[in-house]
């Protein structure tokens, strides 16, 4: 099978697509033809040994895949040959052939295209873990997203507005605010331009946000931290912006605010059962019409270099997806 094939730490740019063996199934696993692949922040970092989870080398990057099954490992029986499912993965996504664990292997519903499912198992369920669980965000509150232009932030706005929220998109660019627009959010603000904290202080009538959504760190989390409401909740996503911010305690007593992590993880660990319910909710409202994944990119398995780029330089909005079987095409 041709894959993009990481043997040592190293940059994007190098990146290249190599014929390996396949893989085979466990049996606690399947095997999937991959017919597209999410791209996420993570990967980048994953590539250059900078993220907290290190593959055994050599591997195949790439965490969000959808397609179909081939193979089934012999304590699979929820599971046959041929169905259509979208997983999360460690790594392996950016392949021909991975495999991955059938308890994450979640099914694709009819009218869901593989390359929407594989914009899914990180960002989405992230985002709306983030805003039910760890925010419990609530009707009419006001929700700050940065980054809002991303695929997790474009999700953020458009889950956000789903659940009832006021919704202030912040992006580094009018064409991203306009998609945040169609999206759901009621405020734009672009970050290069305007003061943040102090419209978000006017807006709310000088009490602050009552939920910051931040995947990017840096300076505009410690904004936050000068705007966010009393009682207010900061969810902790990612660091996009290279830089984890450092908080000074006495900020946190002062606003009365909480600083909430949000990992996805714990969820699927502690309760696995409601993580694939959610997923298959979150499919039904796609195939109805409810959820709207936009891909902003797509690129074939040899251009995985090219998009981590785009990704890195922030050219992409929405979802980037690598783009390795068509639909239509065969299924193995």
């Amino acid at each position: 099978m041709k894959a993009i094939w990481v043997e040592a730490a190293t940059t994007p740019a190098a990146l290249r697509v190599q014929e390996v063996p396949a893989p085979q199934p466990q049996p606690h696993e399947v095997q999937l033809a991959v017919h597209a692949a999410g791209l996420n922040f993570l990967d980048t970092l994953m590539v250059a040994d900078q993220y907290q989870v290190k593959p055994p080398k050599p591997y195949a990057p790439g965490t969000e895949v959808a397609g179909v099954i081939t193979q089934v490992g012999a304590d699979v029986k929820h599971l046959a040959v041929g169905d259509r499912v979208m997983s999360m993965c460690n790594w392996g996504a950016f392949a021909e052939t991975t495999c991955v664990a059938a308890n994450m292997a979640f099914p694709v519903p009819a009218g869901v295209s593989l390359e929407v499912a594989a914009t899914f198992p990180i960002t989405y369920g992230t985002v709306y873990h983030a805003l039910l669980d760890r925010a419990q965000l609530r009707h009419d509150e006001w929700l700050v997203v940065h980054g809002a232009g991303s695929g997790v932030g474009l999700n953020a706005v458009e889950l956000g507005h789903l659940m009832g929220a006021r919704v202030i998109a912040v992006a580094s660019s009018a064409a991203k605010l306009d998609v945040a627009r169609g999206y759901g959010a009621e405020v734009l603000l672009d970050s290069t331009r305007d003061d943040v904290r102090a419209r978000v202080l006017e807006l709310t009538g000088g009490r602050g946000a009552d939920v910051v959504f931040d995947p990017v760190g840096g300076p505009v989390f410690d904004a936050a931290m000068r705007y966010i409401a009393p009682a207010g909740r900061l969810l902790v996503v990612g660091f996009a912006s290279g830089t984890i911010p450092t908080v000074r305690a006495n900020l946190a007593l002062l606003k009365g605010c909480s600083i909430v992590g949000v990992n996805t993880t714990v969820l699927i660990r502690e309760d696995l059962a409601e993580y694939s319910r959610r997923f298959a909710m979150l499919l039904r409202w796609v195939a109805e019409g409810r959820l709207r994944p936009l891909i902003g990119a797509r690129y074939p398995l040899e251009q995985v270099p090219q998009a981590m780029q785009a990704l890195l330089d922030r050219k992409v909005t929405g979802k980037a997806v690598i783009c390795i079987r068509d639909e239509a095409g065969p299924q193995a």
